[in-house]
């Protein structure tokens, strides 16, 4: 086998390992997108908004401690996931990829 074989044989693994890693990271951009869809579809709207500041907000319980509630985890989850997301765009449309 000649140098010249092998190279052929390096270059072809390598545009197959490009090619593989493009696919990987578009699989999970895709998984990564509809992830967060369903987390902004299931986030509840806020009724305090606008009229809240009229009416004066309660502190309640519930109030107090809404960094432990389920409205909180889905706010984290929502900021993690669209932060993958501009990662994992941005990827994809470098040239390194």
């Amino acid at each position: 086998m000649h140098n010249d074989d092998y190279y052929v044989i390096i270059t072809k693994y390598d545009f197959l390992e490009e090619k593989l890693m493009k696919i990987a990271l578009t699989i999970a951009l895709i998984v990564v997108a509809v992830a967060l869809a369903i987390i902004v579809l299931s986030q509840e709207g806020k009724e305090q908004g606008f009229t809240g500041s009229f009416t004066g907000a309660v502190d309640t319980y519930w109030g107090k401690n809404k960094k432990h509630s389920r409205e909180a985890r889905i706010q984290r989850a929502t900021a993690i996931l669209g932060a993958l997301f501009i990662i994992l765009a941005a990827l994809l449309s470098s040239k390194w990829v």
